[in-house]
C-alpha cells in the first residue's frame, strides 16, 4: 500500500512538472505569434514571407518528434525534456541580437526544438498511469498547448513596454527557471523504457500500418490547425479588424487557451466514450465552424423598386471571436482523441508512434501559415485560411466515416443501423 501510495504521488508529480515544461515550450515555440507584428514591419515582409517566418520553429519541432519519442523509449523522458529544455536557453537568448530576416529563419530552427518537447512528454507521462487512466493523463499534460495562449497575454504587454528585444530575454530567463524545477520533481522508471536490444527499425515497424496515416490526417488537423491559427490569428485581428496589437492578442487568447487547457477534458471523455466518438463529433463541429469563418466581408447590391440598395454581409469582431472559441474548445478535445487511439492500439510502442503521428501535425503546423499567407497574398481574401482549413476538415470526415463510422458505435447508436440509414 505505501509503495502503491508512493508510486501515484511521483506520477502526478511528473506529471505536474511535465505539464509545466510543456507549457513554458509551447510558450517559446509560438514567440513569433506577436514579436513577428513589428518584424514585419521593420524587415518589410509580405504575408508569405510573414507566414515563412513564423513556421520556421514548427519546421524542426516537427522533424524531431519521431526520434525524440524514440529516444524517450530507450533513455527515458526525463533525461531527454531536460537536455531539451537546455539546449533552447541560449538559442531564445540570442533572438533578441538578431537583425537580418535569415537571422531569424535560423534562430527559430533551433527554437522550434522546443515543440518536440511533446513527444517526449507524451509516453513519459503515459507510462506513470494506469491504461484506463492514460487518456486523462495526456490530455491534461497536452493542456500545455495553453502555453500559446500565455505568449498572448505576456508578450504583448513586453513589446509595448520595452521592445520586442525584451520578450526573447525574459522567456530565456523563463526557460531556465522551468529546467531546474523540472529536473527536481520529475522521476524515472527503469520499467518504463524500451529493452536495449529493440531496435529504431524494430519499433519504426508499426508505421506500415495504415491506421497511422489516418490518425496522421486527423492530427494535422486537430493540432496543425491549432498551431497554424495560433501563429495566424493576432495579425488576421489586427488587419481584419483594425484593433490595437495588445486587444489582438487577447482576443486571439480565445482560441489558444481553450484550445490547449480543455484538452484534459479531452482526454477524459476520450477515457469514457471512446476515441473514435469524441473525435467523428469533433469534426462535425470543426467543418460548421469554418464553414462560417469562411465566409469574407461582402457587401453587395440589390435592385429594388425604390432602386439600388447595398447590405454587408460579413462576421463582426464578437461573431468571430465567438466561432473561434467554439472551434478552439473542438480541436483541444480532437488533440487528446487521437492521442487515445495511439494508447489504445500501441500501449507498447507509444514514444514511436506518437512521434510520428505528432509529426504530421507538426508539418501540418508548418505548411498551413505559409499556404495562408500565399493565399492571401494571391486572393486578397484574409478568410481564405479558413476556406482551405474547411476543405481539409472535409477530407478527415469523408475518409473516417468510410473506415470506422459504418463500423463503429457513434456514442451508443448501432454501427450497423447507422450504416443503414446513410
Amino acid at each position: 500500500m505505501a509503495a502503491e501510495l508512493s508510486n501515484s504521488k511521483k506520477a502526478w508529480s511528473v506529471l505536474i512538472v511535465s505539464t509545466l515544461a510543456f507549457t513554458v515550450c509551447f510558450m517559446v515555440w509560438m514567440m513569433f505569434a506577436v514579436i513577428g507584428i513589428p518584424l514585419k514591419k521593420t524587415l518589410g515582409l509580405n504575408a508569405t514571407e510573414f507566414g515563412l517566418l513564423t513556421s520556421m520553429p514548427v519546421l524542426s519541432g516537427s522533424l524531431v518528434r519521431v526520434p525524440l519519442g524514440i529516444w524517450t523509449d530507450k533513455y527515458g523522458g526525463r533525461i531527454v525534456m531536460a537536455a531539451l529544455l537546455a539546449i533552447t536557453v541560449p538559442a531564445i537568448w540570442l533572438m533578441s541580437y538578431a537583425t537580418a530576416y535569415w537571422h531569424f529563419l535560423a534562430i527559430g530552427l533551433v527554437l522550434g526544438l522546443a515543440g518536440g518537447s511533446f513527444s517526449v512528454g507524451t509516453p513519459y507521462v503515459a507510462r506513470w498511469f494506469p491504461k484506463n487512466r492514460q487518456g486523462m493523463a495526456m490530455g491534461v499534460f497536452g493542456a500545455g498547448n495553453s502555453g500559446a495562449a500565455f505568449n498572448k497575454f505576456v508578450a504583448p504587454v513586453l513589446l509595448v513596454a520595452f521592445g520586442w528585444t525584451m520578450v526573447p530575454k525574459v522567456y530565456a530567463a523563463i526557460m531556465l527557471g522551468t529546467l531546474i524545477l523540472f529536473w527536481f520533481g520529475s522521476a524515472s522508471d527503469p520499467s518504463h523504457l524500451v529493452p536495449s536490444n529493440v531496435k529504431f527499425t524494430d519499433q519504426l515497424k508499426a508505421l506500415k500500418d495504415p491506421r497511422v496515416l489516418k490518425y496522421c490526417q486527423y492530427y494535422s488537423i486537430v493540432f496543425g490547425g491549432y498551431v497554424a491559427l495560433s501563429l495566424w490569428m493576432v495579425q488576421y485581428y489586427v488587419g481584419e479588424y483594425g484593433l490595437d496589437i495588445r486587444i489582438a492578442a487577447l482576443l486571439a487568447a480565445c482560441f489558444s487557451l481553450p484550445g490547449g487547457v480543455l484538452r484534459a477534458i479531452g482526454g477524459i471523455m476520450s477515457d469514457k466514450f471512446g476515441a473514435h466518438s469524441v473525435t467523428w463529433w469533433v469534426m462535425w463541429v470543426s467543418w460548421i465552424c469554418l464553414f462560417l469563418l469562411s465566409y469574407p466581408q461582402t457587401d453587395f447590391t440589390v435592385v429594388t423598386v425604390n432602386g439600388p440598395t447595398t447590405f454587408h454581409l460579413g462576421l463582426n469582431v464578437y461573431m468571430f471571436t465567438a466561432l473561434m472559441f467554439t472551434l478552439g474548445m473542438a480541436m483541444a478535445f480532437g488533440k487528446a482523441s487521437v492521442f487515445k487511439y495511439i494508447s489504445d492500439d500501441y500501449p507498447g510502442n507509444i514514444g514511436a508512434i506518437s512521434g510520428i503521428v505528432g509529426l504530421a501535425g507538426g508539418m501540418g503546423g508548418f505548411i498551413l501559415p505559409i499556404l495562408f499567407g500565399i493565399l492571401m497574398d494571391v486572393t486578397g481574401i484574409r478568410s481564405s485560411a479558413f476556406m482551405l482549413l474547411y476543405g481539409v476538415v472535409w477530407v478527415s470526415l469523408i475518409w473516417m466515416y468510410w473506415t470506422e463510422v459504418r463500423r463503429a458505435e457513434v456514442m451508443g447508436s448501432n454501427a450497423k443501423a447507422f450504416s443503414l440509414q446513410s
